[in-house]
């Protein structure tokens, strides 16, 4: 368990220590039955700080008659009281009181999250900013099966890669999501998969299994210490894992909104991302009943207010929703054909009220056949995305990887969304994987907060300006560009983008035309002016 420490706490007084953005857990115990605890139980915690601060935290049911609490400091400092209360006054919930004193001790294993706190997108920006406001670009992978397939040993080994690589999000359908598809309940075996919902074959979502969700914390454990934080879409809307009809286009929407109230219970208090839509036009009137019911809940429960937002299909508007307080951001998909499209993305820039925007879902390296959106093609991608406005960041995804497929011969997997001789192991080492991240690490410290696509700065070149403080500028085949705008810095570096080395450095003319140079004819650059 990644929690700090765990407390009984149907003892009269409780106090012990916590550390700020480091997750702490409270454990309960009813003393009344109920039919179902999973729909049956509200149950609560009010956190309050010295200073005033007030945070209050969903319990949530963990089998039997366990109910537990999950709780990060966002102050450095202090002291935490706290009192639980049951909307059925089970003295087992209701009225217990303990105090957390906010420890300075550092972890072991500190993370960006640890270190900034958690990730927000402020009202009317476009970028994930930490607690601390320090601006981060989204690096994302996409393993949407790993929840019910992989093992622990497997996610070390995947976070390892993805950590070294610069990701710092991962994409996952929580629950296996098909209705139809059936296999053997388990992680190691073909066509196995582990179930969260009982009942989810039949279309709803009521008889939760505990043990499934046990062993996603310990996956998430080894996901957030390797500072990768979860993408978490609740139930999915389109293929789904292997096209077997998706139960998010089924499900009641008080199920949907319950199981998202869970989720921000169970993991809101480690670093996450909402992702209330998952591949689907998100227009159809329940749908659209459904995501808004869920976002609206999300938005209440979630203390920490991390970024909730929706993944389209490629045939949608990509827009539903946008003039909605709980909306955070909206990612387009671009299909699996191995084409350019940032437009997609150019797009949503211009729709309003302004939200975050990325291209989530590109094409899958190595889908369908060998080559298909393989190697640099993922790095000129990500480039061509963000430079169109994608500025939240960027997300990668790999063939037989995003299935979680066992092996390269597992049988029950379409040809057309594999890739060809891989399982998820070798999809892990695919060449395009290293670029997005290479990215990511480009834009490591700078100001890149409100960074916005631009074109009069320069002779049409792909550029992202902060006036005074930044311009980045995409060269996919080198060479050199007249700068046109006083308000591009004069200092700058010249940056490999397929290997993130600083290949030269120079500083402009103050001049209203001067010429930045690249080093390179024909290969890719990228040029990063800054004020210092």
């Amino acid at each position: 368990m990644n929690a700090a420490s765990a407390t009984a706490a149907n003892a009269a007084e409780v106090v012990t220590e916590c550390q700020p953005w480091q997750e702490v857990q409270l454990d309960f115990l009813a003393e009344r039955g109920t039919a179902n605890p999973y729909t049956d139980v509200e149950a609560w915690v009010d956190f309050t700080h010295d200073d005033g601060t007030a945070i209050r935290r969903q319990m949530f049911w963990d089998g039997g008659n366990t109910f537990r609490v999950r709780f990060a400091s966002p102050l450095a400092s202090g002291h935490w009281h706290w009192q639980s209360a049951d909307r059925d006054n089970d003295a087992g919930l209701h009225g217990k009181t303990g105090s957390f004193q906010v420890s300075q001790s550092k972890p072991e294993t500190p993370t960006v999250f640890t270190q900034h706190g958690f990730w927000s997108v402020p009202q009317g920006g476009r970028n994930l900013i930490h607690a601390d406001g320090t601006a981060r670009l989204l690096c994302a992978d996409t393993a949407w099966a790993l929840p019910w397939r992989a093992t622990v040993d497997q996610v070390k080994t995947y976070a390892k890669d993805r950590q070294d690589k610069g990701y710092n999000a991962t994409l996952l359908m929580t629950v296996q999501p098909d209705l139809k598809t059936k296999g053997p309940r388990s992680r190691t075996e073909a066509k196995g998969f582990d179930v969260g919902f009982e009942d989810l074959p039949q279309g709803t979502l009521t008889k939760l299994n505990p043990e499934y969700f046990q062993t996603f914390d310990r996956l998430v454990d080894v996901l957030t210490s390797h500072g990768i934080a979860p993408v978490y879409q609740p139930v999915f809307h389109g293929y789904g894992w292997k096209g077997g009809g998706t139960a998010g286009n089924v499900v009641s929407a008080d199920d949907y909104a319950r199981y998202c109230r869970y989720l921000v219970a169970r993991y809101g208090a480690r670093p996450a991302i909402w992702l209330v839509g998952g591949d689907g036009p998100a227009e159809k009137g329940s749908i659209v009943k459904q995501l808004d019911l869920a976002g609206t809940q999300i938005e209440k429960w979630d203390a920490y207010q991390q970024p909730t937002g929706i993944h389209y299909s490629p045939h949608a508007k990509n827009r539903t929703h946008q003039d909605k307080a709980w909306l955070d951001f909206q990612w387009c998909q671009t299909g699996h054909g191995g084409e350019h499209l940032a437009e997609r993305v150019a797009d949503m820039w211009r729709n309003v009220p302004v939200k975050a925007v990325a291209n989530g879902e590109p094409t899958y390296e190595n889908i369908g056949r060998k080559g298909n959106g393989a190697g640099w093609w993922q790095g000129h991608e990500a480039w061509c995305n963000l430079t169109a406005g994608g500025t939240m960041g960027v997300v990668y995804g790999a063939g037989s990887l995003w299935q979680w497929r066992l092996d390269a011969n597992e049988p029950g997997h379409a040809n057309w969304c594999t890739a060809p001789g891989a399982g998820w192991r070798e999809a892990l080492d695919f060449e395009g994987s290293k670029y997005p991240g290479i990215a990511a690490k480009i834009f490591e410290g700078l100001p890149l907060a409100n960074m916005e696509p631009n074109w009069d700065c320069t002779y049409g070149r792909r550029g992202l300006l902060v006036p005074g403080k930044l311009f980045v500028l995409y060269l996919p085949e080198g060479g050199n560009s007249a700068i046109l705008c006083q308000d591009v810095p004069r200092s700058y570096r010249v940056y490999d983008p397929k290997t993130g080395k600083v290949m030269a450095e120079g500083t402009l003319e103050d001049k209203e035309t001067a010429q930045a140079k690249s080093d390179s004819a024909g290969e890719p650059r990228v040029l990063v002016f800054t004020a210092d």
